[in-house]
């Protein structure tokens, strides 16, 4: 098994120690994530390369392992994952709050 196999194991042995330490904040969790990833206007394949891209900008090891694992597994292909770490590459830096302001009064505007 390679390391980040491991990581993405341990990021998933780690939830059930703490669902058991402290379910509500697991169950809490776990509700979140359920809820999140059902496919609706985008795929669940689309919100795991989204949460890669996140988990890359943030510099999160155990969620790039855990998000490339499920991405896999949904289907992503190489091609994908690699646009996915070019948009990522590009976004890295910037403020999640101003841009988003400008993204959500551009849909506004668009609609």
């Amino acid at each position: 098994m390679s390391t980040y196999l491991n990581q993405a194991k341990a990021v998933s042995n780690f939830m059930g120690v703490l669902s058991k330490e402290n379910p509500k904040i697991a169950e809490g969790f776990g509700t979140m994530h359920k809820a999140v990833t059902e496919d609706n206007a985008l795929t669940f394949k689309q919100k795991e390369l989204i949460a890669l891209g996140i988990a890359i900008s943030i510099r999160c090891e155990g969620c790039i392992a855990s998000h490339v694992k499920s991405a896999l597994k949904a289907g992503a292909v190489k091609e994908e994952i690699v646009e996915t770490i070019g948009v990522s590459v590009v976004m890295g830096g910037g403020p999640s709050v101003v841009y988003g302001e400008k993204a959500y009064a551009a849909m506004k505007e668009m609609m």
